[in-house]
């Protein structure tokens, strides 16, 4: 594979969030381990994502402009000249990541004679002309995808879970469960357009636990840093602020429970067997939230437009005083995924046209 370059259309921005890049991120790492390269083709007003992406042997191509801009294809189709030679050939994936990438998107690179693979949370384009599909969400419904190819081939649920190469090399975490916890890991996405990590905070602080340790990771692309750093000035609680972490496996591992949106990290908190409170930031989230709390994998809090800090300091109270209700959520969210996502669509990628 040393030749074969996986191109990547995705992009990161305050306002779609680091999701999309860094799920994408984790394929292209299970790439880079079988002996390929990958170049990322992205609309990304993050330096500290640019440099994570250049520091880890990926070429990052930046767009000024991103789809439906005309600039998008061209430049798309200049760099996979590029990294091809000149040569199209089905053997060569582009990876398409993004709510704004329709059905046009894809016929258009099909049409150049190039595979795609394409990742969707909602089946939210018109028809799929992709030869894969892949939705990891625990809510996928193949009944999305009826308008594809006959030989589109579906990737759907969490055995298809995109996890970064940290949590692979940490492996399953056995997570401790103590009779009263006291170490909270808050993450809300990389952008939380919102601020609602204020209201997190607000929570917290209304805890009467003179023991708690709070973590608090801020996304590249949250612009709310400066407010949260304010408030936390005023906290009773120990607390670290982390803008751009690069080890969220190790602090999954410190944590005993999690306050998290209803994103691609819920794949990672179940992987490393961290309890969580799940609150919906985003309309693609709620499916997810809502089918993990029914399982009993998460908390379901809702929509964060519903929620008052109150209710949520009641539940992490609640949460933390409860061993018996962590454990159970620990062990139901390491059942559901095993962490071999990446490399099970990296190997059919790789066996795609033999």
């Amino acid at each position: 594979m040393g030749n074969n370059n996986l191109v990547i259309r995705t992009d990161a921005t305050s306002q779609v969030g680091a999701g999309h890049l860094m799920r994408c991120l984790a394929l292209a790492q299970a790439w880079q381990d079988r002996g390929g390269k990958a170049t990322f083709i992205t609309y990304c007003d993050s330096a500290i994502l640019k440099e994570r992406l250049l520091e880890e042997g990926f070429n990052f191509i930046a767009l000024k402009k991103p789809y439906p801009h005309p600039e998008d294809l061209e430049c798309t189709f200049r760099v996979l000249h590029e990294t091809n030679g000149r040569k199209f050939s089905r053997d060569n994936w582009v990876v398409v990541d993004g709510y704004h990438f329709d059905a046009q998107y894809q016929r258009q690179i099909k049409d150049a004679g190039f595979s795609i693979l394409w990742i969707d949370d909602n089946g939210h384009a018109e028809r799929y002309y992709a030869d894969l599909v892949l939705n990891q969400n625990i809510s996928a419904d193949s009944s999305w995808y009826i308008n594809c190819d006959p030989d589109t081939r579906l990737l759907l649920g969490p055995r298809y879970s995109l996890l970064r190469r940290e949590f692979i090399e940490q492996g399953q975490h056995q997570k401790k469960i103590f009779a009263t916890a006291h170490k909270v890991l808050v993450t809300l996405g990389g952008a939380d357009p919102d601020g609602f990590t204020l209201q997190v905070i607000q929570a917290l602080k209304l805890s009467n636990d003179p023991e708690m340790e709070v973590a608090i990771v801020v996304g590249p692309a949250n612009r709310h840093f400066k407010e949260i750093e304010s408030h936390l000035q005023q906290s009773s609680f120990a607390f670290r602020l982390l803008p751009a972490v690069k080890n969220m496996a190790e602090l999954m591992a410190w944590a005993d429970i999690a306050i998290s949106a209803g994103g691609s990290t819920c794949w990672e908190l179940a992987f490393m067997g961290l309890p969580t409170i799940v609150i919906i930031l985003a309309d693609n989230q709620q499916p997810v939230a809502e089918k993990l709390g029914l399982l009993g994998v998460v908390l379901n809090l809702g929509w964060h437009t519903t929620l008052i800090p109150e209710q949520i300091s009641q539940l992490i109270s609640k949460l933390l005083s409860s061993p018996d209700t962590r454990r159970q959520m620990a062990q139901r969210g390491q059942v559901m995924v095993d962490g071999q996502g990446a490399n099970r669509v990296v190997n059919l990628l790789v066996d795609w046209f033999e």
